[in-house]
């Protein structure tokens, strides 16, 4: 299927690469560090995970309640929060969070662990790694359901995810034997001049609601492979995916009788999210969610000197030239603006059309977004599911409105659909101004602008507008154009696709953006360079002591 790649993480204003709002106003749809969906607490017997249908939650080690809080033994001593299916509304299980308390512990365990993992050959913690894609390759398509069911996002998706992480585990395993530092030629006789290479230590990882598996995938297995242990704050709505994978992690770590707490877990809000943001024995932070929340996490980790990993939010566009090919421009604009309801982090939300194609590529597109199949996330034949959130479908709302203040014609779409769960009609609008307000705002939402332009130089100026610098993408057969896209003046942006679509990276590449994107990268190239720290070192082997820049000191 055409939507089955899976890219990184999803983003509003409020929600970047995939969370939700800030930590002090909830602006957005759901909060990245914070408590979950408000609804009635559910009797058991209400709960989906005891209906014979969703039976297959309890092969992932799921059952009613569950604890929120793995350092090598399991616990959860704090608020109870209910997951609900975005489908339906209805919940699923609940989960205890951690108190501060755990918190606190798990940080202790977690340092005590590294003593043990640092030890370890690079090679042998490949092997460790390995085993963890083995058995996620195991729980593929039950922990793909479970991300349907608890995200909302179709099966095939869900399934790409895992397949993500195992993917990136498999990577992983390569980089474990290859990682390292040159030995550089010294000015001194007998002097070796060489860079090592060492994990940082310890790894906060603080990931969103759309990617609720592969974000953490592509953290856990590159921090792993570099020696460091990782603690897992998983957003607060999607609690039981963090515990399913954390299920699988921690049984393969038992198996090898290394301590537990190398892959920790603290299911929480806003208090842990703060905590391990402030946290000096928190080494790095990784953070997957908005702008508006990362910029606090960055503020927080600054104060302390620490280091942070920032993959925030996205207003990628897709700019299709008058030699495009439409065959092409047509299924990967539906896909990128479509797929995922909108949630991605590299979603398209601006399409620009030279005005020798606008027309013809807004009649196709439109007769395409008709024909998406809705339904439910888990059904094979389901192209397009629900948002995550109440929150997120009043968002719609509010860009729908105002999108037509700002002057926008709606040309399909723009209603909450009439069925159970968190639907909307996936949405286009024509005739809104390139620097429209509505239009430099990342809505975490399936909304699509289409802006016409006349020259290649208001294309380019206009990708770069906007604040974030994550995805963007050319349809043209311009060699020349092509390279002015990729050059200095052309994209600011982390991802510069031509003839593909701004989502569904591979792993191989560094993922990640600039700007308000946060500039971090995560999963290929040499992004585990992020994970370690480096020294410069200088060894004397001889029996004289010549001074560099030719000094002399006598």
């Amino acid at each position: 299927s055409m939507f089955k790649g899976s890219v990184a993480g999803s983003t509003n204003q409020d929600r970047p690469c995939a969370v939700a709002s800030s930590l002090l106003q909830p602006r957005a749809h759901t909060q990245p560090f914070c408590s979950v969906r408000f609804q009635p607490s559910a009797a058991m017997s209400t709960l989906l995970i005891n209906q014979p249908k969703y039976a297959w939650l309890k092969e992932l080690g799921l059952s009613e309640d569950n604890d929120g809080v793995y350092n090598g033994t399991w616990g959860g001593k704090g608020e109870v929060v209910t997951s609900y299916c975005p489908a339906n509304n209805e919940p699923i299980a609940r989960v205890r969070q951690a108190t501060l308390a755990e918190y606190e512990e798990t940080v202790q365990k977690a340092r005590e662990a590294w003593k043990v993992w640092a030890d370890i050959p690079a090679p042998k913690r490949g092997e460790i790694v390995r085993q963890i894609g083995d058995a996620l390759r195991k729980k593929i398509k039950v922990l793909g359901s479970l991300v349907s069911l608890e995200m909302g996002k179709i099966y095939v998706e869900g399934v790409g995810e895992v397949q993500e992480y195992v993917d990136v585990c498999d990577y992983a395993v390569g980089l474990s034997r290859m990682i390292g530092g040159p030995v550089l030629p010294s000015e001194r006789p007998g002097h070796a001049l060489i860079e090592q290479w060492n994990p940082v230590g310890l790894v906060g990882i603080i990931t969103a609601f759309n990617f609720p598996v592969a974000v953490y995938g592509w953290n856990n297995a590159i921090a792993l492979i570099c020696g460091n242990v990782c603690l897992w704050k998983g957003a607060p709505t999607t609690p039981l995916t963090s515990v399913a994978v954390t299920k699988i992690v921690a049984e393969v770590l038992e198996q090898n009788n290394l301590p537990g707490a190398i892959c920790s877990m603290t299911c929480g809000g806003a208090d842990i999210g703060t905590a391990l943001s402030k946290d000096e024995r928190v080494d790095l932070v990784s953070f997957t969610g908005s702008t508006q929340v990362g910029k606090q996490v960055a503020l927080m980790v600054q104060e302390r000197f620490g280091r942070q990993l920032l993959e925030l939010g996205g207003n990628n566009a897709i700019i299709v030239f008058e030699d495009a090919d439409l065959n092409l421009v047509v299924p990967s604009a539906l896909f990128a603006s479509v797929g995922t309801a909108g949630q991605r982090c590299t979603t398209t939300r601006r399409l620009m059309l030279h005005e020798s194609v606008h027309d013809e590529v807004v009649e196709r597109l439109s007769k395409a977004y008709k024909q998406v199949r809705i339904g439910d996330p888990w059904d094979r034949n389901t192209l397009y599911g629900p948002l995550h959130t109440k929150h997120a479908v009043q968002q719609y709302l509010a860009a729908i409105e105002q999108a037509k203040q700002q002057g926008g014609t709606l040309v399909c779409g723009g209603k909450v659909m009439d069925r159970p769960g968190n639907y909307v009609e996936p949405t286009i609008f024509t005739g809104l101004a390139h620097d429209a307000p509505i239009v430099h705002t990342e809505t975490f939402v399936p909304i699509l602008y289409v802006i016409k332009f006349k020259t290649e130089e208001e294309a380019f100026a206009w990708n770069n507008e906007v604040k974030q610098g994550l995805s963007s993408s050319i349809f043209t057969k311009d060699m020349g154009r092509v390279f002015r896209w990729l050059g200095p003046k052309g994209s600011d942006c982390g991802i510069v696709n031509v003839n593909i679509p701004t989502s569904g990276a591979e792993i191989g590449g560094a993922f990640g953006g600039e700007k308000h994107t946060g500039g971090g990268r995560e999963s290929g190239s040499d992004s585990w360079k992020q994970y370690m720290r480096r020294s410069t070192c200088t060894i004397n082997y001889s029996k004289d002591l010549p001074l560099a820049q030719g000094i002399k000191f006598e």
